[in-house]
């Protein structure tokens, strides 16, 4: 595409959006997905930054949010346009790897809705880290592309984001949100120096 047809002389909104109307696109709702999916996203580059309890805690608050807004976003349809992807192969697996650390044992979870299931009568072990860095890929892709002011990018962009989250990211989502609703309410677990288990948190009441 070339740049004469990227419209970029468009105001943007604070979260990079233009702020002319086009009802089909820059919904109300796809603002709040925007909003909520930048926070995830900077959540899980500030991986490693901050102790479990504290990712744990606000991870746990974050995924239902981001999973409802995701479950509104508009239907457009689209051209199906080959889109460039900025989250790459070596940032997923950064993250990856940032979030396995932090998790350590906890990072590995019993997955019983897994395809390979329907031939096996042992759960398949799943991961956290795997499950936040595939939401990350396709909200952190969403993002760079919708930001861009391109009403035909745009729509590509959600079209491609609600198809992807229904089939694929939505699950991981909640696959990962119920691992670390275990972590987050699990009365047994050890913490490390400086930490607390979130369930004793006084401002989790």
């Amino acid at each position: 595409m070339s740049a004469d047809s990227q419209k970029t002389d468009k105001r943007g909104s604070d979260n990079g959006l233009p702020l002319e109307d086009n009802p089909s696109i820059y919904t109300h709702d796809t603002l709040e997905f925007v909003t909520v999916a930048l926070e995830y996203c900077g959540l899980m580059e500030q991986a490693g930054e901050q102790d479990l309890f504290h990712f744990v805690d606000k991870a746990t608050k974050l995924l239902p949010l981001l999973y409802l807004k995701a479950s509104l976003l508009p239907k457009v349809e689209a051209d199906g346009w080959d889109l460039e992807q900025v989250v790459t192969e070596e940032i997923y697996e950064g993250l990856r790897l940032r979030l396995a650390s932090l998790l350590g044992e906890r990072d590995a979870y019993l997955e019983t809705f897994h395809a390979d299931m329907a031939y096996s009568e042992t759960p398949i072990a799943a991961f956290v880290s795997e499950d936040l860095a595939d939401v990350f890929q396709d909200v952190g892709n969403f993002l760079f592309l919708i930001r861009q002011g391109n009403d035909e990018i745009s729509k590509e962009a959600i079209s491609r984001c609600v198809e992807s989250f229904q089939s694929y990211w939505g699950g991981k989502l909640l696959n990962a949100l119920k691992a670390l609703h275990a972590i987050r309410f699990d009365e047994d677990a050890e913490w490390g120096e400086g930490e607390q288990s979130p369930a004793d948190d006084p401002t989790n009441g």
